[in-house]
């Protein structure tokens, strides 16, 4: 262990006023980076999950009691800034005039209403986030519920790649740290106060997902599930599609047939094209997962706060947008990886519908489009003649990437989607309004290209 190194990320921590157990749970993350652990998990030491059962075979179970007992958490820390932004991504229009909370907040009070329970909405903030998602729940005081609305996730320090030491950053200090992951969610549960407050008032299953996946809603069956089987832990999973090559797959591990999730960060170059494979490696976590709370306490009681999850090592710049400025490693985690951390922990296969994430202008195109709607209980789902199937659509990210440069090429709203199988464009291309596309349809703009209103694109 570089012992300078990890005492001025203590120190810096402590100055910061970030939790003792924040602080050791970066330890163990530094400890690990210094032993060689890289985190990585080369395929040749995986093999794919094996079957996984399904939602709609799922046995009929009492779900009332379940459900009263249940708390939705969403992860709120992070900042639209893949799409240009410096706002929450939450508070980013979906579609139809509604940010993604707005809709959350939606699909709650439905939930509410229809089960006749309290259901809390909780989020993880983060310094970034909260004083704007705050300010926006303000607006929905009909959401209240006695419960603190958030709860806030740490920061820790980027270290230097070279000396292994927190970088240094004169001209913006905040760019010095990251958030450690969604992995940090167990502990910041803990740390906050907010898992024992749940406990106190009989909370004992969290649904925790995205703010951008907007199909991971309150699923009755899977909370009666859970409680009848009494299982610690559950993630949603989806057989994979093109669209998922580059998320994080379900393996199962060769050494001690353990299931492990791995993540584009946690394989080696050699293996990148194994692990874009989406018909082996068949089932892709959808970040929804169930956690009884418990359990959870009482593993994180054992274990002094921290939830042992496999090392991510994200090799970065420290200014983001700077690729000559000094070479970073941040110490993450995930936390669809508590998968192989407790004992009975299960699989659920689910549709498509549960698994809308939002990463990139790619997938604001489809949300926006057509080929999803909107019911009266504010569920976002593909429309039923697609049967689930939603098209592929890749835009030039040097047209199209920015939020401010897709909504110009798109001044008028998406383009019809239903009938698409997919849509990739390449150059400068602005949709006029009522623009059809059809089957698979590929586009290439030497200098800009409009398409005119009304159009109808097919192969």
């Amino acid at each position: 262990m570089n012992a300078d190194g990890f005492k001025a990320a203590e120190q810096k921590m402590r100055g910061a006023g970030q939790h003792e157990e924040a602080i050791r749970g970066f330890r163990r993350a530094y400890d690990r980076l210094t032993g060689g652990d890289t985190g990585m998990l080369p395929t040749a030491e995986l093999e794919p999950a094996g079957d996984v059962p399904a939602l709609e075979q799922l046995p009929d179970v009492s779900v009332a009691e379940a459900l009263e007992q249940v708390v939705v958490i969403k992860l709120n820390g992070g900042l639209a800034t893949t799409m240009g932004l410096r706002s929450p991504k939450s508070l980013v229009e979906a579609r139809d005039g509604l940010s993604f909370l707005d809709i959350i907040i939606g699909q709650t009070l439905a939930l509410r209403r229809g089960y006749g329970v309290r259901l809390p909405l909780v989020l993880m903030d983060s310094e970034s986030t909260r004083p704007e998602t705050l300010r926006a729940l303000a607006a929905h005081p009909e959401l209240d519920v006695d419960m603190p609305p958030d709860f806030m996730q740490s920061m820790v320090p980027k270290l230097d790649a070279e000396s292994l030491r927190p970088v240094s950053c004169p001209a913006n200090p905040a760019l010095e740290w990251n958030p450690p992951g969604h992995g940090d969610v167990y502990g910041a549960l803990r740390r906050s106060g907010m898992l024992a407050t749940l406990l106190e008032r009989g909370f004992r299953y969290a649904m925790i997902s995205n703010s951008d996946n907007l199909g991971a809603t309150l699923e009755a069956r899977i909370a009666g599930h859970l409680a009848a089987e009494d299982i610690p832990f559950l993630m949603e999973v989806v057989e994979g599609t093109e669209a998922d090559r580059k998320g994080g797959h379900i393996a199962r591990r060769r050494s001690d047939g353990r299931l492990v999730l791995r993540e584009t960060a946690q394989t080696p170059e050699e293996d990148e094209e194994s692990f874009r494979d989406f018909r082996r490696w068949r089932y892709y976590n959808t970040n929804n997962l169930w956690v009884d709370l418990t359990a959870l306490s009482d593993t994180l009681e054992s274990s002094g706060g921290v939830l042992e999850l496999p090392l991510i090592v994200n090799r970065k710049t420290v200014d983001p947008r700077d690729a000559d400025s000094t070479p970073v490693l941040q110490l993450e985690s995930a936390m669809g990886a508590a998968i192989g951390t407790f004992p009975g922990a299960r699989l659920l296969c689910v549709p498509r519908s549960r698994f809308v994430p939002v990463k990139a202008t790619d997938d604001l195109l489809v949300l926006r489009s057509d080929a999803y709607t909107v019911t009266d209980d504010m569920r976002v789902e593909p429309v039923p003649e697609l049967d689930g199937k939603l098209p592929y659509v890749e835009l030039d990210k040097d047209f199209y990437k920015f939020l401010d440069q897709f909504e110009a090429r798109f001044p008028d709203g998406a383009p019809s989607l239903r009938e698409a199988e997919r849509l990739v464009v390449h150059g400068d291309v602005t949709f006029g309004g009522g623009v059809v596309v059809r089957g698979a349809v590929e586009l290439s703009a030497e200098e800009p290209m409009r398409i005119e209103p009304g159009t109808v694109l097919a192969p």
